[in-house]
């Protein structure tokens, strides 16, 4: 017993209970200090090591309230202890903590609709483009030079999700193309949505916080993109428009590509590779830039529905129901297509061992080829001039899709964390 309070000396201040000598280079949490009336209880993986075979719960009795005759007036115990409406609001910190991404983007749909005039001013001052710069630039400062190599070994992955994005998911659209709808500018718009590239900011977002590898994400974002200028043309000629011959603003796209996607990443990556203590900084604070990606990227859904949302109170409910449903089908659809070709590739090229087994490549597969960008399209939209219908109509439903796939992924990304988080705490155990 002596030597048990012997030891408790050295970790343990008779005063306060804080640790001060064996674990001073460790932080007390809420949840490892308990404070009641005159007692402290301890975690014991504060405790030396000699002392965590102890069984029961470690209580220390502070010995300032030793003396009970003052009416326990002195209390000096419990004014160290966390405040109960931070114990009792842990759980709710937590949730929010653990599905920030997908909140964060149904408050900015929830905000659009409460009051579109911010979000509408936001788009007069391009907000949608330095929330693209911003998320590039991050993805620049927090891409390693290893994860570069990565992505260079996994370019059989990458060149099948190019082929999927470019050539095999805008044949989706002949599917679309047989449903009947009124309007019937909402099933045109879907299928014009199947035709154009990946987005380009949500799915490198996401496969960052799903532990993907990022460095192929960002390829597989830009090299679609900028071929995209020459491949939607073609595919909605031949697959929407049946031969009808459509433009696409090439230089106008070309020029927006590069200042949103390539320079920002470029100046990201230049900053960490020339300042050791950015990519001290950014390496020690990923969980701090990954929010910051998330709340960037929900300003895009926040100002798409602030623009779209008288047009959408003059839509019957019902219909754009049934429009935001197809939506969301079409999204699990391309994610059962990319799931499955990567299984079919996977068992073809060398089982476990293939490039196609290994997660983070299979993350960024099947986040970055099942998504399809709504800028692109809007623009597409603008320079058809009506061949296909009333241009608000077409893009309406292609918003709700839009929004569909980025929410949907984001609760699947929180999912699969989860899931990674508890096999990982069972190893431990």
């Amino acid at each position: 017993m002596a030597g048990t309070v012997q030891s408790l000396r050295h970790v343990i201040s008779p005063l306060t209970g804080i640790s001060t000598s064996r674990s001073g280079n460790r932080k007390l949490k809420p949840s490892h200090v308990i404070f009641s009336g005159n007692r402290t209880f301890i975690s014991k993986s504060l405790l030396p090591r000699e002392l965590r075979s102890v069984t029961g719960t470690i209580v220390i009795r502070n010995s300032t309230n030793s003396d009970q005759g003052n009416g326990g007036a002195n209390q000096p115990g419990e004014k160290l202890g966390p405040p109960k409406f931070l114990t009792s609001a842990e759980p709710l910190l937590n949730f929010v903590s653990s599905n920030f991404l997908p909140l964060a983007l149904i408050g900015g749909v929830a905000l659009g609709l409460a009051n579109p005039s911010l979000g509408c001013l936001a788009h007069t001052y391009h907000v949608s483009k330095v929330s693209a710069f911003g998320i590039f630039i991050i993805s620049g400062l927090t891409l390693r030079s290893d994860e570069i190599g990565e992505a260079a070994e996994a370019w059989p992955v990458g060149l099948f999700g190019l082929a999927s994005i470019l050539l095999f998911t805008p044949f989706f659209s002949r599917v679309i193309l047989q449903l009947h709808l009124q309007p019937q500018e909402f099933v045109t718009g879907l299928a014009l949505f199947c035709c154009m590239p990946t987005t380009l900011s949500s799915g490198v977002a996401l496969t960052r916080l799903a532990g993907g590898n990022s460095a192929l994400a960002l390829a597989m974002t830009v090299i679609s993109n900028l071929l995209g200028i020459l491949f939607v043309p073609f595919s909605i000629s031949k697959l929407v428009a049946g031969g009808v011959g459509t433009s696409v603003p090439a230089g106008q796209l070309f020029k927006s590509l590069i200042v949103t996607l390539l320079i920002p990443l470029i100046i990201g990556k230049v900053f960490r590779e020339s300042f050791k203590g950015v990519a001290d900084f950014t390496d020690n604070n990923r969980k701090l830039l990954s929010n910051l990606n998330s709340l960037l990227l929900s300003l895009v859904p926040w100002i798409q529905v602030s623009r779209s949302r008288p047009l959408l109170l003059a839509v019957k409910p019902a219909v754009f129901l049934v429009a935001v449903v197809m939506g969301a089908l079409l999204h699990l659809t391309l994610l059962g297509f990319n799931a499955l070709s990567t299984q079919i590739l996977c068992a073809v090229s060398g089982g476990s061992k293939s490039v196609f087994a290994k997660k983070g490549n299979a993350s960024a597969l099947l986040l970055v080829a099942s998504q399809k960008t709504l800028p692109v399209l809007v623009a597409v939209v603008d320079q058809l001039g009506g061949v296909f219908g009333e241009s608000g109509l077409l893009v309406l439903p292609c918003v709700a899709a839009h929004l569909n796939q980025i929410i949907m992924d984001s609760f699947f990304v929180s999912f699969w964390n989860k899931k990674e988080q508890s096999v990982s705490n069972a190893k431990a155990a």
